[in-house]
């Protein structure tokens, strides 16, 4: 060992601290139950079990993820009190095709994929066998290396072991399952973290520049001597290090100048704890995702606005996209002028539009140091404005030095800165139409679905079209002031909330206690329906809209009152006499309700007749197709949602239709989550809280629906721990494990096909600008 790094005496104390509060926690399997599984695993397929299948019997029991005795769904979903494959490195997400060779759900015909990028292509059953005899003598003679391979873990004894592997086993080394198969078998020489960009992202962490060959087995020789300074088994070594060292993070450059006139802006990315960038005219760009279809419609979208030449338009985009959907909460960032590290910072925040104001795409970002200084190779990402850093190792070394060794922060306090008629489409286009023929509408459907959403959207954009003849994203900020209103001011657009309180007088008119010189009164005052009425009476060439959210949760009838007789289209303008005030009062034409309505709450069928006569009803229900092409670490999230809405259906009884989980969950700000951190808090912090309310705690019914990995019935708990970071790996296999062969779907494969597109265009972008 002595050509290697010893661990720093600071790591060297928090290891041990948090080894002992982990098994303290029972966070990690004891030695006993390691060797367990371990011995479980080679008996059951170590090489000895793979030469005793051939032909068709061996390639279902190695490919087939429908058979829960075979080799993958052991690699990848098996989690039972036999063997807990989520404790020996993930290799969970993304599709089938990391296998080389699968069998496809819909179709059950075999499928292979023979190299990166290529789509999968039905084979034959004699072709599939060929290639999984031809895994099984790789992976036999794979571990007879291993097993030989008694020299001292130094960079240079792993560097020739991975050539070795490298040419015995081509074709199953170097996949991550090839991986955890080889680290399942010999696990004191081959660590079990099976990404090499996570493998390199550890040892940064512990501020060790990685070894020079590439290759999944290069930095093993590092966590094994890592392991034996510590005295514990390299797989408990691994576990600490996602523990300690949290989730995996980017590295990014940002440019602080204009590149037309020169002028600086980091005071103002300094002073508002934001980055930011240029491309002003660009509009809000939350519709960018990592899709070569939006690429390419950003490029034009570019081209058109002039705001970039022919010859960069790609590498502008790519600047974009990287800004907007690359770069994730937790990244680093380093905020630069020419080769001038001026601000180090962790990013907050998802990407924010700032209209009317210089370099308005903006992230928010924690400065954690603000000294100038320069990166060892300073020119990495020189010509751009917004670059991922990695491309030499030293710089990357040289930002965890900084960050973990502190220094004189000069940072300042931070502060927080805040006509034609057009016709609508979609649901849009559905609400337009129903309050055209009746006035009012509910939208009703289970949680989740953009009920609310919807109703804002389609209430701002009528109101928009009404008063400016345009849609509402394309008005001025001061005339969307006109349409929300502002503090005071009330606009054209208004929202109240129904709740068990709510009454007749807040709605239309009643008497209020008033405070007025110490004595108490009570004051007849206006309802929020009534005061818009007289607003929309008093400028009748102008639309009124008034959304009412979580509508049946009040005592309609009570509420409502007189007004259901007046409410109906034909009825409006006819007059009434409130019984409170004795007033004259009557509903006009231009005044819209838009209703929304959690069915999980209360049944449609519930509502008074009366009402439901008067209201038109739209139903929104999940809608998963908002989420196709979409994944965070392999998840695809359109199959994975329909896959518990199915459980659900299936296992919650009456009304389950009505109790699925909405796609809105899975989004933020219109589009689907693109990080892992969101999909964690969106499932721990809302759709899990939501299943344990259906199932009223019973939790053999929320393990049919999420599964054993996530919910854990004799404890009666949800595993929250697999919410933590660093766990990441492990929370992606448990979300997937009850759905074995999603990844064998149409779905999960196209996800993994656009990921490699998009990966393959921003290469060639990189050479160009190289």
């Amino acid at each position: 060992m002595s050509n290697l790094p010893r661990l720093r005496p600071e790591k060297l104390q928090l290891f041990q601290d948090r080894y002992r509060q982990l098994l303290a926690d029972g966070k990690i399997l004891s030695k006993h139950e390691l060797d367990r599984q371990y011995n479980l695993f080679r008996k059951s397929f170590g090489p000895e079990a793979l030469q005793e299948f051939d032909g068709e019997e061996l390639l279902n029991f190695m490919h087939n993820h429908g058979n829960h005795e075979g080799l993958v769904y052991w690699l990848e979903f098996k989690n039972d009190e036999d063997f807990q494959t989520t404790n020996f490195g993930g290799i969970g997400g993304g599709s089938a095709l990391k296998f080389r060779v699968f069998r496809r759900k819909e179709t059950g015909t075999w499928q292979t994929a023979p190299k990166r990028g290529n789509a999968p292509v039905e084979t034959s059953v004699e072709d599939a066998v060929a290639i999984a005899r031809s895994h099984r003598d790789q992976l036999i003679r794979g571990v007879e290396v291993i097993e030989d391979f008694t020299r001292e873990p130094s960079d240079d004894n792993y560097a020739q072991l991975q050539v070795q592997l490298d040419e015995v086993a081509p074709d199953v080394s170097r996949l991550g399952w090839g991986h955890k198969y080889f680290s399942l078998l010999c696990p004191d020489k081959i660590d079990d973290i099976h990404s090499e960009k996570w493998q390199r992202y550890h040892m940064l962490k512990l501020l060790q520049e990685p070894p020079q060959t590439e290759g999944r087995y290069a930095c093993a020789g590092r966590f094994v001597a890592a392991a034996e300074e510590l005295g514990i088994p390299l797989n408990h070594f691994t576990g600490l290090l996602n523990s300690v060292h949290g989730g995996l993070h980017g590295y990014w450059r940002i440019g602080t100048t204009s590149g037309k006139k020169g002028e600086s802006f980091w005071e103002m990315m300094q002073d508002q704890g934001r980055i930011a960038v240029g491309w002003n005219d660009a509009g809000d760009l939350s519709w960018v995702d990592g899709r070569s279809e939006t690429r390419n419609k950003l490029k034009d979208y570019l081209t058109d606005l002039g705001q970039t030449s022919s010859t960069t338009v790609g590498r502008d985009a790519t600047q974009l996209v990287y800004f907007v959907h690359k770069m994730s909460e937790g990244d680093i960032v380093l905020a630069a002028e020419g080769m001038t590290i001026l601000g180090v910072g962790r990013v907050l925040g998802p990407y924010e539009y700032f209209a009317g104001e210089e370099f308005p795409h903006r992230r928010e970002v924690e400065w954690l140091d603000t000294k100038h200084w320069k990166l060892p190779i300073p020119k990495e990402g020189l010509q751009s404005t917004v670059r991922p850093l990695g491309k030499f190792n030293e710089n990357l070394l040289a930002i965890e030095q900084l960050i973990q060794t502190g220094g004189a922060n000069e940072t300042r306090p931070v502060s927080r800165a805040t006509t034609r008629k057009i016709r609508l489409d979609g649901i849009s286009g559905r609400i337009q139409s129903v309050l055209e023929r009746k006035g009012q509408v509910i939208l009703y459907g289970p949680p989740g679905t953009g009920k609310t959403y919807w109703a804002e959207r389609a209430a701002a954009d009528l109101a928009a079209i009404s008063t400016f003849g345009r849609l509402f994203n394309d008005l001025q900020e001061s005339e969307r002031t006109q349409i929300l209103g502002k503090d005071h001011q009330p606009g054209y657009v208004r929202l109240c909330c129904f709740h068990p309180a709510y009454g007749y007088e807040d709605f239309i008119e009643g008497y209020r206690p008033s405070a007025d010189g110490g004595q108490v009164s009570f004051v007849l005052r206006d309802g929020v329906f009534k005061q818009l009425c007289s607003d929309a009476i008093a400028s009748p060439q102008q639309n009124f809209y008034l959304i009412v959210d979580e509508i049946n949760r009040g005592d309609i009838p009570r509420i409502f009152g007189e007004l259901l007789t007046i409410l109906e289209k034909d009825k409006r303008g006819k007059r009434i006499i409130l019984p409170v005030s004795q007033e004259v009062f009557r509903v006009p034409k231009n005044l819209f309700l838009i209703g929304t309505m959690n069915t999980a709450d209360r049944s449609i069928s519930l509502m008074d007749a009366a009402l439901r006569r008067r209201f038109g009803f739209i139903e929104l229900m999940p809608d998963s197709t908002v989420l196709k092409d979409s994944s965070v670490s392999g998840v695809a999230l359109k199959g994975w949602l329909d896959a518990i809405n199915e459980r659900i259906r299936n296992h919650v009884g009456r009304d389950a239709r009505n109790l699925q989980i909405g796609h809105s969950y899975l989004m933020h700000d219109g589009h689907a989550v693109k990080d892992i951190r969101t999909l964690k808090r969106a499932i721990r912090d809302d759709i899990i809280p939501l299943l344990e309310e259906y199932c009223y705690e019973d939790y053999s019914t929320l393990e049919n629906i999420l599964g054993k990995s996530i919910v854990d019935v004799s404890a009666a708990r949800i595993r929250h721990e697999l919410f933590a970071d660093g766990q990441e790996d492990d929370l992606v296999d448990g979300l997937l494990s009850p759905f074995a062969e999603l990844s064998t779907t149409t779905e999960a494969i196209s996800t993994d096909e656009a990921r490699e597109a998009e990966e393959a265009s921003e290469e060639l972008d990189e050479d160009d600008e190289s």
